[in-house]
């Protein structure tokens, strides 16, 4: 796994620098936190929340850049049902994932407690968001309530990782 300092703030930067780009950036951010192999090497996270923190200072568009989060996150986590579904568990000896054998079965067993509620909170938390939507493939859970799940759970959490910053600042601030 990349260090955090490795490339969070190098991202951030860019993006302080070049605000027209902080959409696809972001969009680019939370598909790799999102999809199944990405996320287990790319913490995106927090170069999310930095940017957040950046729409607060300058004049970039919350609007655009948290719809550029959700459809991002959402669009990881359907590949990676796609592919749970279409590869089943013989996707469990494919590195990243050989490297973390018990990913799998936690995310099933997750699955197994919650049903579809487990693809909306297993977002919010990072093995589980790896892991999760591939097991829901595998599981071959209805399509539609995981996309349901799915999209509703992606803005959400676009909101809880951009929003603390942009209303934190300008709270601040007095903005």
């Amino acid at each position: 796994m990349f260090g955090l300092d490795a490339y969070a703030q190098p991202v951030i930067e860019f993006v302080r620098a070049h605000e027209n780009w902080a959409a696809p950036i972001v969009f680019a951010l939370a598909f790799a936190e999102s999809l199944v192999f990405l996320s287990l090497l790319i913490p995106a996270w927090a170069a999310l929340v930095g940017i957040g923190a950046l729409i607060g200072m300058t004049g970039i568009d919350f609007w655009s850049i948290w719809v550029a989060g959700a459809v991002g996150a959402a669009l990881g986590d359907w590949i990676s049902y796609w592919i749970g579904r279409t590869f089943k568990s013989s996707i469990a000896g494919l590195w990243p994932l050989s490297r973390h054998p018990g990913l799998l079965p936690r995310g099933e067993m997750f699955i197994r407690r919650w049903g579809v509620a487990a693809i909306f909170i297993g977002r919010f938390f990072g093995p589980l968001r790896a892991s999760v939507p591939v097991v829901a493939g595998i599981l071959n859970m209805a399509w539609w309530p995981f996309q349901l799940a799915n999209f509703a759970s992606a803005f959400v959490w676009a909101a809880v990782l951009l929003a603390p910053g942009t209303l934190g600042l300008k709270f601040l601030t007095g903005g």
